[in-house]
């Protein structure tokens, strides 16, 4: 399965729809958001997604509450809370922000997981630690880095790329 993968979008409308015209084109079947919408305003933009969304909150995510309503008027997107457990076929993914960093490298250092997605440091990521595929996809928004990316996820092949807008 091709799982797309976005953070830390804080609130970049113009941005976050070139991201999702883009998983579109990609054809991914199911997007990860690492954290960090920032305001509830940019969840109805996810409607546009062809794939349902599922996302856990960052540290930046204001009114929680107000997100997760959004998230439930959107068919297609669920936020979980601070952790996720994805499962796609066998392949078991741990989603996080990963402003948590202790608990961020035993996610990583388990080996529980095939996956751990995580956001939080707006620099993009993909790296094997033992048999975990390591992924942060780098920022949407482009604020810190002034970089904007994504990454796929191919859980067949086992490997992420970090995709430019």
């Amino acid at each position: 399965m091709l799982v797309g993968i976005i953070s830390d979008t804080h609130d970049n409308l113009s941005m976050i729809e070139k991201a999702i015209k883009r998983l579109n084109e990609e054809k991914a079947q199911l997007v990860l958001h690492a954290g960090d919408y920032v305001s509830p305003f940019v969840i109805p933009k996810f409607k546009a997604l062809n794939a349902k969304l599922v996302g856990v909150f960052g540290n930046n995510d204001g009114d929680r509450e107000l997100l997760k309503k959004r998230c439930s008027e959107t068919e297609n997107c669920e936020i979980r809370g601070r952790f996720a457990e994805i499962n796609v076929g066998d392949f078991k993914i741990a989603l996080l922000h990963g402003d948590e960093t202790e608990l961020l490298n035993a996610l990583v250092n388990c080996g529980g997981f095939d996956a751990v997605v995580y956001g939080h440091f707006h620099a993009d990521v993909s790296r094997v630690n033992g048999k975990t595929l390591v992924v942060n996809p780098g920022e949407v928004c482009g604020y810190i880095t002034g970089k904007t990316t994504l990454a796929l996820l191919d859980t067949s092949k086992r490997e992420a790329r970090i995709i430019p807008l």
